[in-house]
């Protein structure tokens, strides 16, 4: 980082629009494979809490690929670069006393904790969206794991490259046992009992 940046405070806080919004603020990250569930989930989360008057916005891995991150391939550098920025894009979205729904198979442990660091305490909820990689492929909801299997895609996440599943997450989903409502309302669930909303 150069030296010649400085923070600019703003005049209005985190807090001023926690406030005006009624609701807490932070990012509900969903991790898991391709073909879990995680984009399905985050939109049926984001439009109940929509319904609701509350401030959301949904972070897709493969939305963010069509403009903010479409420079990045898929190694793994190029992976952890995705999901810094992601994570950088979530923070700002939080600060401005928005619930963000990231929906990104970020594989790598570390790029998770990495934003969850970079949050105050209490503002990242982890959810892993677990779905054995049997029932994800079986889905296939694009196409992708034909083309894996084909050997059109090298490096794809859960075959021949790793994804590192969380350790503690706040929140476990397990999408093969249950609907994506049933899942989606599990999140609210949470987001009442922690007072987000």
């Amino acid at each position: 980082m150069s030296s010649n940046i400085t923070w600019h405070d703003t005049s209005i806080t985190k807090e001023d629009y926690r406030k005006k919004n009624k609701h807490s603020s932070g990012v509900i990250w969903l991790t898991g494979l391709s073909g879990s569930g995680k984009s399905t989930i985050a939109n049926i989360v984001n439009q109940k809490l929509f319904e609701k008057g509350l401030q959301t916005y949904v972070l897709d891995g493969d939305n963010v690929r069509h403009g903010l991150n479409k420079d990045l391939g898929f190694g793994d550098r190029d992976r952890e670069e995705n999901i810094r920025r992601v994570g950088e894009v979530a923070k700002l979205f939080a600060d401005s006393g928005t619930i963000v729904l990231a929906s990104f198979i970020s594989p790598f442990r570390s790029d998770r904790d990495q934003i969850r660091a970079s949050l105050t305490e209490g503002e990242f909820v982890e959810v892993y969206v677990d779905c054995p990689l049997q029932e994800c492929e079986k889905r296939d909801p694009k196409g992708i794991y034909k083309k894996v299997r084909n050997g059109e895609i090298p490096s794809f996440t859960g075959i021949d490259s790793p994804y590192e599943a969380p350790q503690s997450s706040e929140l476990v989903i397990r999408t093969e046992q249950e609907s994506a409502k049933e899942s989606a309302d599990k999140i609210i669930q949470f987001l009442q009992e922690r007072n987000w909303i």
